[in-house]
């Protein structure tokens, strides 16, 4: 801020002080006139001071413009009116003007009950030669367009709707909120919000089926928000936003903290909402979670179709049947209002992630723990016979190999399950990269793992967005950071690539590091390998000291109790990292093709060297979708045992599950009735794949028993040969129903 603007700058302030806090409005006889008398002082100044209280418009335009983009894709000469409702000075519409051009709306209509702040919008809109676009002062909930006088019929002519910090200051808001219900486009219609709110502690059914990252807010927060606003009447009781979201069908939803003027002590909760008509068609997404999937969300019985409301032709003659508000709380209503509106139904276009319920075992992930997948893809191919008929069921990890699949052999469906809803959104946002983004910006994330934060949250919310789910946005926008320095150090994972950098830097052989990580001949790299790094990664106390940690093989490397039981059965850890790290300087070039330790070395990939996702070829079989590649893809948040159980009998037909049942004591009850599930659902000839850390894991028993014929397709026999390109298994086994 220049010296010149500091006098402006607080005489703004001392305008927005007095008239907020100070000033008496006297006696007025109705809301118009209160508004009037409170905003006409300092309507000149109202957008300077405002720019730092009112958190998310920007995000809120953004995104709405990303998704109105991608909703009118299949129709883009539709007719598009805009409403922007208690719009005031009318700085959504000319700073949507970035996003979304004005120029590209029919028609754009600013309704708002305060005269001084439209007079600073129709001067704003004079400036900029705008002839569509139209400001009318009326009361929010009995507005009447123009262009209804005209001959349009109301009844879903508008395609998009915004209330900006306005929802909580109009006091009639169930009438509000079923007119736009009414107005709005019921295909193509998008309603978007951004406002302050308070919520309860506890979240509702509703709540945990549309995602609620961060919404709860603490007792003290909820009382004094709540009071402190009313003072200038503006309503934060969760009334409006409950009955918004039951309303309208949840497309994304993200809460955040305004951390205004005394960050760490001032945080005003406020939310970003964009929903749609619950009268849009789901049928493709509920077949997807109900019959692709075999799971019901939240209730044992399938719930019934909502129907849009039968309206009259006048909009004042609505016939909405029964408020939320008066209805009596029954099991008919919990139903009803549980999976048909969870944020997944009213997806814009892909149906990768089914719906959950946010559970108390999700909240043991902070994030996710795997950013790359450890298995090596091509050995699966060689065995699995892929064909574009085949069902996978496999486990979600970081999504590397599900995707190498896809590009490879273009199964018919690709079920990825994860317990832990951020692999979930690590899937997501690498579905929806593949789909948005251009080749660059999609190597720059996911290969060099780096983009800047202000970079990634544009992309994230202006292409990204339309193509995840509620909750992966949420989980994005609140760790949009993991980018900013080396994506490939973030989760639980990244604490190993940490350590090996430590490691080099400490013992000073980042040259040769690098020199292994160029070498063109399989002789060059092994005798770098062993002159400079095996003493390190193999012999070193250290290494070998953090190896013997069970929280540091849980945490960095996912290695629980149970697998390491499994592999000290057959030998120590020593001689385990022994076997694992000495083949690699001998069995591939790390530069033409073992792209596994190169990341775990360089701590990014090469453009010539990585999982063929982010290879050029890969990209672009994925980004173009070709035979319908990217809509294999349904991704499950739940455990396997729970997936297995909904499905049809002989609907998969090749099952890779890593080494999960490692993880598991010897004869456990819920791995011997996986491994009978696993039977049920495959039909005869299909196959189980598996790696594990012991060269002859006791389950081997066990499939044997359920009619299933074994067969090695690969078992350590000491440090000098490995099984693939990772060789991070003691042994790789296929099974076949019989």
């Amino acid at each position: 801020m220049t010296l010149r603007l500091i006098p402006e700058f607080i005489a703004g302030h001392a305008l927005f002080v007095w008239h907020c806090f100070l000033a008496p409005l006297g006696d007025t006889k109705d809301q118009k006139s209160r508004l009037d008398r409170f905003y006409e002082g300092q309507a000149q100044v109202y957008d300077k001071t405002r720019s730092g209280l009112l958190r998310g418009r920007k995000t809120m335009l953004n995104m709405s413009a990303a998704h109105l983009r991608a909703m009118r894709e299949n129709d883009p000469g539709k007719r598009l009116i805009w409403v922007d409702v208690g719009g005031g000075t009318g700085w959504n519409i000319e700073t949507m003007d970035a996003y979304f051009p004005i120029s590209q709306f029919d028609a754009v209509y600013l309704v708002d009950l305060c005269q001084p702040l439209l007079d600073i919008a129709e001067a704003r809109f004079r400036a900029r030669g705008w002839k569509n676009v139209v400001c009318i002062c009326q009361d929010a909930s009995t507005f009447w367009l123009p262009e209804w006088s005209d001959g349009i019929h109301p009844k879903g002519s508008v395609g998009f709707v915004t209330l900006s910090y306005s929802l909580s200051m109009i006091p009639s808001y169930h009438t509000l909120l079923d007119r736009i219900d009414y107005l709005l486009c019921p295909e193509q219609g998008l309603l978007s919000v951004v406002d302050f709110y308070t919520a309860g502690k506890t979240p509702s059914l509703h709540e945990k089926a549309i995602g609620g990252e961060l919404k709860k807010c603490g007792f003290l927060s909820r009382w004094f928000w709540q009071m402190w606003f009313d003072l200038d009447h503006v309503d934060l009781s969760p009334g409006r936003r409950n009955y918004l979201e039951y309303r309208f069908g949840t497309v994304k939803s993200y809460n955040g903290r305004n951390k205004f003027v005394v960050p760490l002590i001032v945080r005003i909760p406020y939310y970003i909402w964009l929903g749609c008509s619950r009268a849009r068609d789901t049928a493709r997404f509920k077949h997807a979670f109900e019959v692709e999937g075999g799971n019901i969300v939240g209730t044992p019985v399938l719930s019934p179709t909502i129907t849009a409301p039968t309206h009259a032709a006048e909009i004042g003659q609505l016939d909405l049947g029964p408020s939320v508000v008066t209805t009596e709380a029954s099991d008919a209503v919990v139903i009803n209002i549980s999976p048909p509106l969870s944020s997944f139904h009213y997806q814009l276009k892909h149906t990768w992630r089914l719906p959950y319920f946010e559970s108390p075992v999700h909240s043991q992930f902070r994030t996710f723990i795997y950013s790359f997948t450890w298995e090596d893809p091509d050995v699966d191919l060689q065995h699995m016979e892929l064909t574009e008929n085949d069902t996978v069921f496999c486990i979600a990890s970081a999504g590397d190999n599900a995707l190498h699949y896809a590009i490879n052999a273009r199964p018919h469906r690709i079920h990825a399950v994860d317990m832990n809803p951020c692999q979930g959104h690590l899937v997501e946002l690498k579905l929806a990269a593949l789909k948005s983004l251009e080749y660059e910006e999609f190597f720059a994330l996911f290969g060099e793992g780096k983009m800047p934060l202000r970079q990634f949250r544009q992309l994230l919310d202006g292409k990204l967005s339309p193509y995840l789910s509620s909750a992966a946005y949420q989980f994005w926008r609140i760790n949009a950071s993991a980018f900013e320095r080396s994506f490939y150090q973030r989760g639980y994972s990244g604490w190993a690539l940490r350590l090996t950098r430590l490691l080099l830097n400490l013992h000073g052989v980042m040259g040769e590091m690098k020199a292994m990580c160029e070498a063109k001949t399989i002789e060059e790299q092994d005798r770098i390998w062993k002159k400079s790094l095996r003493r390190i990664f193999v012999e070193g106390w250290l290494v070998r000291a953090i190896a013997n940690n069970p929280i540091f093989l849980w945490n960095a490397l996912g290695v629980p109790q149970n697998q390491k039981n499994a592999l000290t059965s057959e030998g120590s850890v020593s001689q385990f990292l022994r076997e694992t790290l000495d083949p690699i300087g001998s069995h591939a070039l790390l530069s033409q093709g073992a792209y596994h330790y190169l990341l775990c070395l360089l701590g990014r990939y090469t453009p010539e060297w990585c999982p063929d996702y982010l290879t050029r070829r890969g990209f672009d079989v994925l980004h173009e979708n070709k035979d319908g590649v990217l809509d294999s893809f349904r991704l499950h948040t739940d455990s396997i045992l729970q997936v297995l159980s909904g499905l049809s009998p002989g609907s998969i037909t090749r099952m890779i599950i890593m080494d999960h049942l490692d993880w598991y004591e010897p004869s456990h009850e819920e791995a011997l009735t996986e491994i009978a599930q696993m039977h049920r659902v495959l039909p005869k000839g299909g196959m189980v794949f598996w790696r594990s850390a012991a060269k002859y894991p006791w389950y081997n028993e066990a499939f044997e028993r359920a009619g299933f014929d074994l067969t090695p397709l690969g078992i350590r026999e000491g440090p000098a040969k490995a099984i693939d390109r990772v060789n991070m298994y003691a042994s790789f086994w296929r099974a076949v129903k019989v």
